[in-house]
């Protein structure tokens, strides 16, 4: 494992960063003192991130790897952390169940619904038909509920926003938010003109909230400049959808004006929302 700084504080707010390479995946840690926070970036086949936040040797891990390969190695990680598990907290993606099993895991019974019958569990599902054995379907139960609103996890403060499908949820200690997917260039999964609505509100509230950071499930932490770059990308989603044939249509169209970006299976997902098979 090999180490390599990236940057020193700017600023006394502004925490070091720097990059520890894994033998698949990537850490970032960004160390703001008293806290730090380690993004773990699986590299697995849906570019899955997990954030572990680490406060007085204690660590509150927020969402986890769905892949065996990706759960042995941040295991691993973790053991070389002078600092205990003591949660899991999962909203979006209750897969990967094998992960730290003996670490309670803190959710909303909305999230839990979404998991193990709503449209996650039907995700989940659709990646065990897709990734086969190397996939960890199992589905994570609620050990803990979470409330809406601020509460203590493992000596961390949190808040839980309540989404249609999930929860998101503040890190007031380092100013940011857990959310599903941001991803300035990577696509998203809209789930039709409703949802993109819903997405486009919840942005605008990060800008509000002018959030130093906003961690999201597939991808690295990001700022409030991407944050201005998706939302550009969903109104354009938008009036796409609205003035193409088709699925094939609006595909062609998107990738067109977005040719670099990631994660052309959440582009089919939105066609397939947005021009559902008759």
């Amino acid at each position: 494992m090999a180490a390599v700084l990236l940057c020193a504080a700017c600023a006394a707010n502004k925490p070091a960063v720097r990059t520890q390479t894994l033998d698949k995946g990537t850490v970032q840690v960004y160390d703001f003192g008293k806290v730090k926070l380690h993004a773990y970036d699986t590299r697995d086949a849906m570019a899955d991130s997990v954030f572990l936040v680490e406060k007085d040797g204690n660590l509150v891990i927020i969402e986890q790897p769905a892949f065996y390969e990706g759960e042995k190695e941040l295991a691993a990680y973790i053991d070389t952390l002078n600092a205990k598990p003591q949660a899991k907290v999962l909203s979006y993606h209750m897969s990967g169940g094998a992960f730290l099993p003996d670490v309670p895991v803190y959710t909303t019974p909305q999230a839990r619904e979404y998991g193990h019958h709503g449209g996650g569990k039907a995700l989940i599902d659709g990646f065990v038909q897709a990734f086969g054995a190397p996939f960890d379907g199992k589905i994570s139960d609620m050990d803990r509920e979470l409330p809406k609103g601020e509460s203590t996890v493992a000596g961390l403060t949190l808040r839980v926003i309540p989404t249609a499908e999930a929860f998101d949820v503040e890190i007031p200690k380092i100013n940011s938010v857990y959310t599903h997917m941001l991803g300035a260039d990577t696509h998203s999964i809209i789930a039709g003109p409703a949802h993109a609505d819903a997405v486009l509100d919840t942005l605008r509230q990060f800008q509000r909230k002018n959030y130093r950071y906003i961690l999201s499930a597939h991808h690295m932490p990001e700022g409030q400049a991407e944050v201005a770059v998706k939302i550009a990308y969903i109104q354009d989603i938008k009036e796409l959808a609205a003035s193409s044939r088709d699925a094939a249509d609006f595909k062609a169209r998107v990738k067109a004006k977005y040719p670099a970006y990631l994660g052309e299976n959440y582009l089919d997902m939105t066609a397939g929302f947005f021009f559902p098979s008759k």
